[in-house]
């Protein structure tokens, strides 16, 4: 599985099977099941076991299937991370990973599932380049919404005091060479803010988002594709590169631009994602 050609990941309290039941019918690329923030802690070992079973009777396609595990340090974490060995899980989602150290462990006792490390905490941002040089570990998520708190900083639409932690994670996945996921939108029903916080991530370069409502996986989907026109560009990058080498010339250009490789690499990446 390529991690990076996930586009929206959606989470569901594992202990809800009207959840679980209407996620196997939705367009998400990935469905996290929750043990951790949406489930009570005298629900957590009735909501591991409905997790084991959601993911041993299967049904889910061609979604990645990832259990959020509860942190290190919780009095769950041992048996949730077990947990994610059974059959029909891809890996785990991990909260607050704040060390290399702490993601090597996690990684150590996660068997062949991939490792989704978040990272929430200020101590997160600062060490997400090691922590995503831990071999094993698959991806980073930004947890913002608990990062936004550990910060003291302000609400706002744009997500302006989240930028340095947001690129800091971006920049780490990019060095280490794995996915990074953008954190939830809680304006829940406001399909308007889902839309505008994946066009925002998308630019900082994240692959995907993760989301907490169903409404918001449409637009997830359809802000991290590849616009009709972008498509149309990047074929026309490709062509006009080729068509270069092809009459011998040393020089491509496309509407009086430049094209190098690194522009038809970036073409290429894009159509990938289609």
């Amino acid at each position: 599985m390529d991690m990076t050609r996930l586009k929206s990941l959606l989470y569901l309290p594992a202990n809800r099977a009207s959840a679980i039941t209407k996620a196997r019918t939705l367009a998400s690329h990935a469905v996290i099941l929750d043990l951790e923030d949406a489930v009570q802690p005298d629900a957590k070992p009735d909501a591991r076991a409905a997790a084991v079973a959601a993911a041993l009777a299967g049904g889910w396609g061609s979604r990645a299937l990832f259990l959020r595990i509860n942190g290190t340090g919780t009095p769950w974490h041992a048996d949730d991370l077990a947990a994610a060995h059974v059959d029909g899980f891809a890996g785990v989602v991990v909260p607050k990973v704040e060390t290399a150290a702490e993601a090597a462990t996690i990684v150590a006792h996660a068997g062949n599932r991939r490792v989704l490390a978040m990272i929430e905490t200020p101590q997160g941002v600062l060490n997400a380049a090691a922590i995503a040089m831990v071999p094993g570990v698959a991806g980073l998520v930004a947890g913002l919404v608990d990062l936004a708190k550990a910060l003291g900083s302000g609400a706002d639409p744009e997500r302006r005091p989240l930028l340095y932690s947001m690129s800091a994670i971006v920049i780490a996945a990019r060095a280490a060479g794995i996915a990074c996921f953008d954190g939830v939108c809680t304006d829940i029903h406001n399909l308007d803010s889902v839309r505008a916080e994946a066009i925002q991530a998308r630019m900082l370069g994240f692959d995907g988002k993760s989301l907490i409502h169903p409404g918001h996986v449409d637009p997830c989907n359809e802000a991290f594709a590849p616009s009709a026109a972008e498509i149309e560009a990047a074929q026309a990058v490709i062509a006009a590169y080729e068509a270069a080498l092809n009459e011998g010339r040393g020089v491509a250009t496309h509407d009086g631009q430049l094209v190098e490789v690194l522009h038809v690499d970036r073409a290429h990446a894009l159509l990938a994602r289609l």
